[in-house]
């Protein structure tokens, strides 16, 4: 594809909507991510976070809206069509999705397999360079079971960017991980940022994790975004709702159901 200027977004949502039976989850939205920026997506669960990522990649297609990528409208394209534009998203799943099959090694040559010409020797070399960026070099013939989880999903964004993609996307990269070990996370996505420009896409309920790696953040609500600014500016709001979120605050309607359902 042919690269934009850095004043056009990478990707382009608009008035994207997407329902699950009578339930709605994405209702209008509208977002323009631009080029070597991460961008954190907060909200509550159920929110249509993770259902904005399948979007952007096309695992799932809008019931009304357009997804643009470098200009190029993706809704329809058919399955096939999908295999080079998702040759520059790198994935990476909440939880590490790697084949417990395969070897450390063998779970991150398999882009490169899958998707190019690569001699063994290449792909050995290529392998080896990722481990490294993700500070595990040498864990090539270890199984995923031997791994700890902050290993594994280190292991996972090796693999995400084997094949040097323009954007990557984090589903809950630091869900399960203890403080220390979810800084190495955070550590990693700034790394990725900052050696690959890469364009970064982090869905975080971990408002720790969101402060350090925003270059901006937007809250979804009910469908909707409710927010959209800088880490300062969020620090700043005065929305109750996101207030409530980034202070970890139960909601009125909660509390109420637990008085009414508590014991006399």
């Amino acid at each position: 594809m042919t690269p934009q200027s850095n004043n056009e977004p990478i990707i382009l949502l608009e008035s994207l909507r997407k329902r699950f039976g009578p339930l709605v989850v994405l209702d209008g939205v509208d977002l323009a991510l631009r080029r070597g920026e991460t961008t954190v997506i907060i909200g509550e669960s159920g929110t249509g976070k993770s259902v904005l990522l399948k979007h952007i990649v096309g695992l799932l297609k809008p019931d009304e809206g357009s997804v643009y990528f470098h200009g190029r409208r993706m809704n329809d394209l058919r399955e096939r069509e999908w295999v080079e534009p998702r040759k520059s998203f790198g994935f990476l799943f909440q939880l590490s999705a790697l084949f417990d099959s395969l070897t450390v090694g063998e779970n991150v040559a398999f882009p490169l397999v899958t998707h190019t010409t690569m001699r063994r020797a290449e792909v050995r070399q290529a392998v080896a360079r990722k481990l490294e960026m993700v500070g595990l070099s040498g864990l090539e013939p270890k199984r995923v079971a031997e791994l700890s989880g902050g290993q594994k999903k280190r292991v996972a964004l090796a693999r995400a960017i084997a094949l040097d993609p323009e954007v990557i996307l984090y589903d809950e990269p630091t869900t399960g991980l203890d403080p220390p070990r979810a800084d190495v996370i955070n550590e990693l996505i700034l790394r990725m940022r900052r050696v690959m420009g890469a364009t970064g896409i982090v869905v975080t309920h971990d408002m720790s994790s969101a402060f350090k790696v925003a270059d901006r953040i937007v809250m979804l609500h009910k469908g909707k975004f409710i927010f959209d600014g800088t880490p300062d500016a969020v620090r700043a709001c005065t929305d109750a709702r996101v207030r409530r979120f980034i202070e970890g605050r139960a909601n009125a309607e909660d509390l109420e159901a637990l008085e009414s359902r508590a014991p006399s």
